[in-house]
């Protein structure tokens, strides 16, 4: 499981940069359970070092609460940090194409209007 989405993951990533999507930040938010605690190091193997795992600590607030998703969600944000997107599954599986046509519109559209990033 952790091979198949890293896999998939990476090679978005670079799809996406050779399509000159650049300076894209990928941040993977690792599950608060026991199970992904003790399988963090897995994760945090199987993807590239362009690619941040987050470990939540047991203690704190559920980040996937927090943003109101759940673990398999794709939260889309554009460059100035504004919620673009929410995917959720069937949306999120890496093998459709919503989640790499979510982030070109955040990546490359000017839906707030003018825009000192562009």
């Amino acid at each position: 499981c952790f091979f198949t989405f890293s896999t998939r993951l990476e090679d978005l990533r670079v799809k996406l940069e050779n399509e000159g999507l650049v300076n894209i930040s990928y941040v993977v938010v690792n599950h608060q359970g026991p199970y992904s605690q003790r399988k963090f190091h897995l994760l945090k193997e199987s993807v590239s070092d362009y690619i941040t795992v987050y470990q939540q600590d047991e203690q704190q607030a559920d980040v996937w609460t927090t943003l109101n998703g759940s673990k398999d969600d794709f939260l889309i944000y554009d460059r100035c940090g504004r919620l673009v997107y929410h995917l959720g599954l069937p949306y999120s599986f890496l093998s459709f194409q919503y989640v790499e046509e979510s982030i070109k519109i955040a990546y490359c559209e000017k839906k707030c209007g003018n825009c000192s990033y562009t």
